[in-house]
């Protein structure tokens, strides 16, 4: 890459580091733990490498400093540091470490005084180094490689970079994590490494050819930083992609229930709300997690809150109706599996409720100021699925919202109104 399309590059790359920086930064603020710490800090790394490492930030860096390559060393002992995080953060995930905190806690001192020793190392060599000369951002490996301590100072870096990035592929390709969001990290890590240990094989012959006076191999040199800015980029992925998806997919559930919260909440009692918010929270971009179980929250209230209005018929009606309909065509259409039935006798028997509750209110609204209209007497009618572990309650109540307005759901509640039998009756039928 020329240096103007490297600046453009790397300072895009430096932004959405620091962005993500901060997403992270507040998931860190509310839950403090040793891998979010990790991963926040991994973020703020990069991002300052990138500016450094972008030929304006570089030559801007060494004109500020006097010294027109300064900015090589806090650019390649901010990458060394970038990945030893990386390398910390399988090893925090490796489930058969963490089996034994004690040699978890060894590998990490190891490990961590390793990357230290080296940097250590680096910042020696690279200040007993001649420098003097024009910067040279993409090629100062090869243009100083014919300096013994520069050569010195790359091979620090160069085979640090090289224990940290395999013996890290390694661990991503040993572990095995119950959570698919950090076994999609570890996956992305373990590409990352591959990638940015092309660098080094692209680097080392290129250094090598121009410690002997030869610079034929300079471009294929240069040619190395694509393969370190990809594998930084694929890493980065791992470490936000995964949580992107979790976060626009809750974006999406939050929408998903918005038609269920209206019926239950917003139909039933507007005090069931969180607050006068409540019902644009989907509107919001921050915080779309504790947005989500609030949401799922104040929708189980307003189910309780139906409780006593539930009638038995709307369920039996949906599930009539359902066996009427797999029979009459079948061979042509799938039998529905029964946890979608129950979503939709559910979605019925709300329905159904929230209509006899708001006719109760209006017709008490003509006798008496009481807020809450009388609801009918008799034992309480359970819902499909009303025992159903707060795991996975989130998913039952996205089914419930897909079938209020489906077809099955519209002909139930019609065959009941259509009998006649008022509330009373169906609901201890």
């Amino acid at each position: 890459m020329s240096e103007n399309a490297s600046t453009i590059v790397y300072l895009i790359i430096a932004v959405s580091n620091f962005a993500i920086a901060g997403w992270k930064g507040l998931a860190l603020l509310r839950d403090p733990t040793p891998t979010l710490t990790l991963i926040t800090s991994t973020f703020v790394c990069s991002g300052v490498v990138y500016v450094m490492a972008a030929p304006a930030g570089y030559r801007a860096l060494g004109e500020a400093v006097g010294q027109s390559s300064f900015a090589t060393l806090p650019v390649y002992v901010g990458i060394l540091f970038c990945f030893a995080h990386l390398h910390l953060l399988t090893l925090l995930w490796n489930p058969q470490l963490r089996k034994t905190p004690t040699t978890l806690r060894s590998r990490l001192i190891a490990w961590s005084m390793a990357y230290g020793t080296a940097a250590v190392l680096m910042v020696i060599s690279f200040s007993a180094a001649d420098l003097s000369g024009p910067s040279a951002p993409l090629t100062f490996n090869t243009t100083f490689a014919h300096d013994q301590v520069v050569l010195l100072f790359l091979a620090i870096f160069l085979s640090t970079l090289t224990c940290g990035t395999l013996s890290t592929f390694r661990q991503c390709r040993k572990i095995t994590l119950e959570d698919p969001r950090l076994q999609h990290a570890l996956r992305s890590f373990g590409i990352a490494m591959l990638f940015v240990f092309g660098y080094v094989v692209c680097g080392v012959p290129a250094i090598a050819l121009a410690a002997t006076g030869h610079h034929a191999l300079d471009a294929l040199g240069v040619f190395g930083s694509t393969f370190g800015a990809t594998g930084a980029l694929i890493a980065s992925y791992g470490l936000s992609g995964a949580a992107v998806s979790a976060w626009l997919r809750e974006r999406r559930d939050i929408k998903a229930l918005q038609p269920l919260w209206d019926l239950v909440v917003e139909g039933v009692d507007e005090d069931l709300a969180f607050s006068a918010s409540s019902a644009r929270s989907h509107r919001l971009a921050w915080n779309v997690t504790f947005n989500l179980h609030r949401r799922v929250i104040e929708i189980l209230d307003g189910m309780r809150a139906l409780r006593p209005w539930l009638s038995l018929a709307p369920m039996q009606a949906v599930y009539s109706l359902h066996e009427r309909q797999a029979s009459q065509h079948s061979g042509e259409t799938p039998r529905l599996p029964e946890h979608e039935v129950q979503a939709a006798a559910t979605a019925a028997a709300l329905r159904d409720a929230v209509e006899s509750m708001q006719a109760a209110r209006r017709e008490q609204a003509h006798h008496s100021r009481a807020r809450r209209p009388q609801a009918p007497e008799g034992p309480a009618v359970p819902l499909p699925g009303q025992d159903t572990p707060a795991a996975v309650e989130r998913d039952r109540l996205l089914r419930v919202a897909q079938w209020l307005t489906s077809p099955l759901v519209t002909a139930a509640l019609q065959e009941v109104r259509g009998t006649g039998n008022d509330h009373a009756v169906s609901k201890t039928a």
